[in-house]
This record gives structure tokens, sequence and C-alpha cells, in this order.
């Protein structure tokens, strides 16, 4: 438990893996062992929704055994008493959907706090109400050309991919500025609720591939 998890730390994290998991089920058991199961596939940043009923056991689980360079975060943060409970819990970062009050809350403790937000002006009040990076949620609305219009006015904010980001979409977000995506279903499947791991397992590899390939393409076009 001694593993701690700073804003920049998160920030760096996640840039450099560009993979969020995001694990909401219908029991807190499968969705502890859901988002183990996924530690072990190559993820190190994984949130379980409070909407998952026993979520902060299942949060307390997962930092008690994750592996020290994975974290375990809350997805749905929505108020000041959520961030209480899942500090309590364990959790090492907040994910809200919206402009939500538990962004200052977790923000004015140090935590990392990834902030959902759709319009310019949500990014924007997001990052002033102190959060980490914006959650762009739903990001399938827009795809990835509506991310890079955003990008465009707000090219330093870190924006995170979440909703209906599958292994064919991922990509594009990347290319659009997206220094991460968040997966949910497309990832998870119905693992969070006491389907199968199996299968999850081998989409957790082909999610960890795609984004280590990726990366290394894109360094390699960085190069002289």
């Amino acid at each position: 438990m001694e593993n701690t998890l700073t804003p920049q730390a998160l920030l760096a994290g996640v840039g450099r893996t560009r993979l969020l998991a995001i694990v909401r089920g219908t029991d807190g058991a499968a969705a502890a062992k859901a988002a183990l199961a996924a530690m072990e596939e190559g993820f190190q940043y994984v949130e379980i929704a409070l909407t998952t009923p026993g979520a902060l056991a299942a949060i307390s689980e997962v930092r008690a055994e994750a592996p020290a360079e994975c974290f375990v975060g809350a997805g749905t943060v929505l108020t000041k008493q959520d961030v209480d409970d899942v500090a309590v819990a364990g959790g090492q970062f907040m994910v809200t959907p919206s402009l939500a009050p538990s962004i200052e809350e977790a923000a004015s403790r140090g935590l990392a706090v990834l902030a959902g937000a759709l319009t310019p002006s949500e990014a924007f009040e997001a990052m002033n109400r102190g959060a980490t990076a914006v959650k762009l949620f739903p990001a399938s609305i827009g795809g990835p050309g509506y991310l890079k219009a955003l990008r465009d006015p707000f090219p330093d904010i870190p924006f995170i991919a979440v909703g209906g980001v599958g292994l064919d979409e991922a990509a594009g977000y990347w290319s659009a500025g997206a220094i991460a995506v968040g997966l949910g279903g497309p990832l998870f499947g119905d693992a969070g609720s006491g389907g199968d791991l199996a299968p999850m397992r081998e989409r957790a590899r082909r999610f960890v591939a795609l984004a280590a390939e990726y990366g290394g393409r894109a360094a390699a076009e960085r190069l002289p």
C-alpha cells in the first residue's frame, strides 16, 4: 500500500502507457478480479466505477493486491463525500463524468483527478477547477476529428478520449492528440459482472500491444 500517485505522476504515466482501463459492472468482487486481471496483462491504471455495487471494497482489494507499478482509482466520482470515501478505500486517483464538485475537492487534497468534459467551455472550466487532465466524454459523439478541433485552441490541455473507443478507434484518437484512451466495455465486456476473464485478457493484450506499437512508431517518426 506504499505506492503513491501524484497528479504529475499520473499524467506522465498515463501519457506513457496511453491506456486507462474502466471497470463498470454489477458485482464488486468480479470487478476487482477483472481489474487485477487487466493489470496482469499490462494495464497500469485501472478505475472502478462507483456505480458498481461494492465498488469501495473492490478498490481496497485491488489496492492491496496490485503490482507495485499499478494504480487503482475510482470512476463516477461526483461529490465531496465520494472523494472522501474513495480516499479512505485507498483509491489513488479520481475520475468524473462531468463538471462535478468532486473536481475541486480532489484537487484541494492534492489528488489526481480526470474531469469529464465534452465542450470547449467545459474542458476549459475543468482545468480551471484543478483537473489533472480532461476526460473527453463521450468521445464517440465527435470522434478524433472533434478532438483535433478541440486541441487547436487548447493545445496544452491533456485529453483522454473515453466512450466508444475500441481497438479500431484508439490509434485515431492518439493521432488526434489524445494522451491516452479510456477503455470500458470494449476491453472488459461483461467481466465486471462475473463474465469469463479469458476473452477480456486477450483483448487487454491486444490493446497493450497496439499502444506499444503506436508509441514505437511515433517515436521513430520524431527521429531526424
